[in-house]
């Protein structure tokens, strides 16, 4: 990814919080040049003000908000409004700060300063706060109770485990069978290769009968097994070498398949994860399916807790929503109910996350995320991590880092043959059923990078 170098006017600007005495401040009122009172603007006029500019422009750029870059100009559709840092900074002054994301998926957090009247508000700087969270710069009050920036320097990369730009590295998937006493049939997913990831398959070790299933719906390849009692015991293992891409937002020119719209067996849509959803874009109705997606995303970054308690890792949206916990099966179930529930069609995958702290060893499990369709693009999300790590939300929306592996995409995959129980809800572990009934194996994953890196090294913003 290019780094940008974002022209910041006045880098040096002190922005003087309106010092009235105590009993001005206590009723919120101020006084203009004459000594009459102004009525203080309110936050919801303040958000109005900024939305109306932003459209207004987006307007004369023909669909595209325009920010100056040093040598470009970036072209940017409105994520949100940062209702919570709007403020008033003296009479008919106002400060707002709002997420923009460019056409490459790049989420800008740019602080905007106005002037004047509800209804009548102008800009009079605009500056580049954030790059997919990582900051230009931070604000600093002194003791006369003025406000400055003071710049970032060479801001680090490392996101809290996230490698940018690509990865490398041998991906082991090892499987113990377990005591069979019956004729068994198991199912294990197989990595496969495209825009955002090249996978070799080195090895693959497997008893019994083997055949490659393709599964058509999401376009997964499935090794399926027929093993007998005389392979109890033994190991399945299957090695690949993967290089893997940052994952940005990606242009769709196909009619989107209405099966993203439609609801899978643990994830509803209509009823009340609509009643949620409405609630969750209540004053974005008339805003795109961007903005009413980080609105959606925002609601179950606060109101969901990551906690491997109770009945999670089932990816079942009604658990999610009745409990409001669940691993990242349940974050990007709920997520993708209520999308789909106001017309944003969205999609589930998983594989496992590569550790970025170290260069080998094992790794904790899978790790599932999910995409949503606005404007033109499917837009990577990863909420679970979003919400563990607050400093990576706004990377997470629109991003997934390059220290990953898609093992499967797709729910209630159907293949034939299939399990009796019906639909496999998803696959990362092997499923493995022992006559009729579902038997848990012991699986772990594990990896070696090839590429030995510092984790903490990578992209660094300089600010002009």
């Amino acid at each position: 990814m290019t780094t940008p170098r974002i022209i910041l006017f006045g880098l040096w600007i002190f922005i003087t919080i309106a010092a009235c005495d105590s009993a001005s401040t206590r009723d919120g009122g101020k006084a203009d040049e004459s000594g009459a009172p102004v009525s203080k603007t309110s936050i919801v006029q303040i958000e109005a003000g900024i939305k109306t500019y932003i459209s207004d422009k987006t307007k004369e750029g023909n669909g595209f908000f325009h920010v100056q870059d040093e040598d470009k100009v970036l072209r940017m559709k409105l994520v949100r409004v940062h209702t919570e840092y709007l403020s008033n900074l003296g009479p008919k002054r106002h400060f707002a700060c709002v997420d923009l994301a460019d056409e490459s998926g790049d989420v800008y957090d740019v602080d905007f300063f106005l002037k004047g009247d509800p209804g009548d508000m102008e800009v009079t700087e605009t500056t580049v706060h954030k790059l997919n969270g990582k900051p230009f710069y931070t604000w600093k009050q002194r003791e006369d109770k003025t406000w400055h920036r003071v710049p970032v320097e060479g801001a680090s990369a490392d996101l809290l485990g996230v490698i940018e730009g690509e990865d490398q590295f041998e991906f082991r998937y090892r499987s113990e069978l377990p005591e069979i006493e019956d004729q068994a049939k198991m199912w294990i997913p197989i990595a496969k290769s495209d825009d955002f990831q090249t996978v070799k398959l080195i090895s693959l070790k497997a008893p019994g009968k083997q055949v490659m299933l393709e599964e058509t719906e999401y376009g997964n390849t499935i090794l399926y097994l027929e093993l007998s009692p005389e392979h109890s015991g033994e190991t399945i293992e299957i090695i690949y070498e993967v290089v893997r891409k940052e994952k940005g937002p990606v242009e769709e020119d196909k009619p989107i398949s209405e099966k993203y719209l439609a609801p899978n067996l643990l994830m509803p849509v209509g009823g009340r994860f609509r009643e949620i959803a409405e609630e969750a874009i209540e004053g974005k109705q008339e805003d795109n399916k961007l903005v009413q997606a980080r609105a959606l995303y925002d609601y179950i970054i606060d109101n969901m807790r990551y906690m491997k308690h109770g009945d999670y890792g089932n990816g079942d949206a009604i658990y999610a929503c009745d409990t409001r916990t669940g691993n990242c099966s349940e974050f990007h179930s709920f997520f993708i109910s209520l999308a789909r529930s106001v017309g944003i069609p969205a999609r589930f995958a998983i594989g496992a996350s590569i550790p970025s702290d170290r260069n080998e060893g094992g790794i904790d499990g899978y790790h599932c995320w999910a995409e949503f369709y606005a404007e033109g693009k499917w837009w990577p999300v990863d909420i679970s991590e979003g919400n563990k790590y607050t400093a990576l939300a706004t990377y997470y929306f629109g991003h997934h880092p390059a220290n990953r592996i898609e093992l499967s995409r797709g729910r209630d995959l159907a293949l034939q043959p299939g399990p009796q129980s019906g639909p496999i809800n998803f696959l990362a572990f092997p499923l493995l059923e022992i006559g009729d009934e579902i038997v848990r194996t012991e699986t772990t994953f594990s990896f070696s990078r090839k590429q030995h890196q510092n984790p903490t090294a990578g992209l660094s913003l300089s600010v002009k």
